[in-house]
């Protein structure tokens, strides 16, 4: 596992540096990530990741660092020069990391900061897809939250795959209701339905039968693992993943926040399915 060493001194996405003793948790960084034309023009000074490079790894002229280009290769940047408006970088890319897990989650919609945490942790880990559906015991306010409607959805995705080592960016929906969800999904068959329930499933997610073996040859098969509002299923959507073939399984007795448990779900997916 890649460990992180080093932290940012700064908020992504803002141009405003926040002194580490006014932050209980900085986002953690091992890879610097750019888009194409990002990387072919000069860093504003202003730009965290420019402050993260001077002010927190502590480049100087001629130094490398680990970069990537969303969702392409990675390689090594070079701080060619420092002016007092930008920095000018150089960078030398290898081959693309490998492909995300093939993992769909289907979330219902969550508060913002709980879905803040799920977008980080979820990228973190690998999965290909996060769709967040507006549940029936969620709250219809939480869709029209600057979360989604600034764009910060992506930021906090990016903030989990530089955690990662990674430059691959899941795919992400917010409004599609659960039924359109389902039913765009490979038939079960292709793709085999989990969902996790605290009350009415009959297995543990470890021992669900829908998981293949960790050393099965069909590990690379996708899989849906869909989990409820933070107040839990509703009789009707209990009802819809039935009848949509999905097999209903647990995570022990303990009740778990909403990012727990996709961290933990997804952790015994990919151990199940030998992804780890």
């Amino acid at each position: 596992m890649h460990l992180c060493v080093e932290t940012y001194a700064c908020i992504r996405g803002s141009s405003r540096c926040i002194n580490s003793a006014t932050l209980t948790a900085k986002p953690a960084v091992n890879i610097l990530l750019f888009t194409p034309d990002e990387a072919a023009s000069p860093l504003p000074r202003t730009d965290p990741r420019a402050i993260h490079l001077l002010e927190v790894l502590r480049r100087q002229k001629l130094d490398t660092f680990d970069a990537g280009l969303l969702d392409g290769p990675r390689g090594k940047g070079t701080l060619v020069d420092i002016t007092p408006d930008a920095i000018h970088l150089r960078f030398a890319w290898g081959s693309p990391p490998p492909p995300l897990d093939p993992i769909t989650l289907l979330i219902g919609l969550p508060r913002p900061q709980t879905a803040r945490k799920i977008l980080r942790e979820a990228t973190a880990l690998g999965v290909s897809a996060i769709h967040f559906f507006p549940s029936d015991r969620g709250e219809s306010s939480y869709m029209r939250s600057t979360l989604w409607t600034s764009g910060e959805w992506r930021q906090q995705l990016i903030t989990g795959a530089e955690q990662a080592f990674c430059t691959r960016l899941p795919a992400i929906t917010w409004t599609q209701p659960l039924a359109a969800l389902i039913d765009a999904l490979p038939p079960p068959a292709n793709a085999p339905r989990i969902a996790l329930d605290n009350y009415e499933s009959p297995e543990a997610l470890g021992h669900c039968r829908s998981l293949r073996d960790t050393s099965s040859a069909d590990a690379a098969i996708p899989l849906v693992l869909a989990i409820g509002s933070e107040r839990g299923w509703s009789p009707a959507e209990r009802d819809l993943l039935r009848a949509k073939n999905f097999a209903l399984a647990h995570l022990g007795s303990r009740v778990l926040r909403a990012e727990t448990a996709v961290v933990a779900a997804v952790a015994i997916v990919k151990a199940r399915l030998g992804l780890m």
